[in-house]
């Protein structure tokens, strides 16, 4: 029997928080049960309380924003996941487009792959900040307003407490100002800028509207990292930290890759450490870390952390890669070999693995072998991209003089 359900669970990325609070006040405001992670659960109990609500929730309201998405290809994204679950259990899934947010855009579709691409087919609905009050009554008016007969599973009770202290948190917090919305535009914007130099710019609006914006900082400090400054953006990582961001683990993360490019290699591995214990399933600190001991030479340590980088993420070929560069160093060269033939599997266009695959192949006399792997980095650019072309291409020569002659 259809009946129309006032359940509601906001889906958003954390950079959006400012939108998804202002959205979880109007609709408690007007009588919804709505959920949505406000304090960040506890990792522990996060896949189940997530899981329940949504299915325990009629609708599914997705905040969509240049950002949003930008982590969707990550291994165990929750964003991801969450939206892959609410197709699965045939919710009400109403997108909300923010900030010139649409599926059209390139850097946006590809993005939605996988069951992820089924997202398209919902009909979005756009929230100027301007007009959000008049969007937020169409919603509730016409997308929430909607007789359904979806099944609706059972919250367990302890569930049920948890979901109770994040809405008293939400419904605690302060009302969402014009500011803070702006600063998001601003956030957004910085987004989809073209230029180093426009991300700045935007990200910089953004914390003069809203000091206590974390990922504005974070982002600004990514920016003056690619732009050369590396005191700006340990200074940004730094205050994104101090405002209590809450994917702390990735700041720390950017911040340690910024150090170990500028030659502070304890200090990279101090945040790397931090990196881990505040998430042990992030690969791309394990990886980090195992750079930083690679170039320490302490290369049991450097083994053993690409070896966690890929139980994290096992499709990770950059880890396998770099695995084999380190084997190599220790005389493993088979299973160097081993490791480079599994980056490839992974991205059969990865240059630098045929490349380190071929020279390991012709240090154990597969000339043949080598010479059909440094082939193909040329092919695929590897020459022109990383400046050895002509010595590549004049290493190939000499390896087919000594194949005809036999050597």
């Amino acid at each position: 029997m259809q009946r129309i359900e006032k359940t509601v669970f906001i889906s958003y990325r954390r950079t959006n928080t400012p939108w998804a609070l202002a959205i979880y006040h109007y609709l408690t405001g007007h009588g919804y049960d709505v959920f949505f992670d406000y304090n960040s659960i506890k990792s522990g109990d996060y896949s189940q309380i997530i899981t329940q609500n949504i299915e325990g929730r009629a609708h599914f309201v997705v905040v969509l924003t240049p950002s949003s998405l930008e982590r969707c290809h990550e291994p165990g994204d929750w964003v991801r996941r969450e939206i892959e679950l609410a197709l699965e259990h045939k919710r009400n899934i109403v997108p909300l487009f923010l900030e010139g947010f649409s599926f059209s855009t390139p850097s946006i579709a590809e993005k939605l792959t996988g069951k992820l691409a089924a997202l398209k087919r919902y009909n979005g609905l756009k929230v100027p900040v301007e007009y959000f009050d008049a969007a937020m009554e169409k919603l509730r008016t016409e997308r929430l307003n909607v007789a359904l007969d979806t099944i609706l599973h059972p919250i367990t009770p302890t569930v049920r407490e948890q979901v109770k202290q994040q809405q008293l948190a939400a419904s605690n917090a302060s009302r969402v100002d014009e500011n803070a919305l702006t600063a998001q535009e601003w956030f957004e914007r910085g987004m989809v800028a073209e230029t180093t130099e426009d991300e700045i710019y935007c990200y910089t609006q953004a914390v003069t509207l809203k000091h206590d914006y974390p990922e504005a900082y974070n982002n600004r400090g990514n920016a003056r990292a690619n732009q050369g400054d590396p005191v700006g953006a340990i200074a940004d990582f730094t205050r994104s930290i101090e405002l209590n961001n809450p994917e702390l683990f990735i700041v720390y993360n950017n911040r340690g890759a910024v150090r170990a490019d500028h030659g502070d290699l304890n200090g990279a591995v101090l945040d790397y450490n931090e990196a881990i214990r505040l998430d042990p399933d992030y690969p791309m600190a394990y990886y980090n870390r195992g750079n930083v001991h690679r170039l320490q030479r302490n290369l049991d340590q450097a083994l053993s952390d690409y070896t966690q980088a890929i139980r994290c993420w096992p499709g990770y070929a950059k880890a396998y890669n770099n695995r084999g560069i380190t084997r190599r160093i220790q005389g493993n060269l088979k299973e160097a070999i081993q490791d480079f033939t599994e980056a490839i599997r992974l991205e059969p266009n990865y240059a630098l693995a045929y490349k380190n695959r071929g020279y390991d192949k012709n240090s154990l006399g597969d000339i043949l072998g080598t010479l059909t792997d440094y082939q193909h980095y040329l092919d695929l650019g590897g020459g022109r991209q990383f400046g050895d072309q002509a010595e590549m291409e004049n290493t190939i020569l000499a390896l087919k003089e000594r194949y005809i002659k036999g050597e």
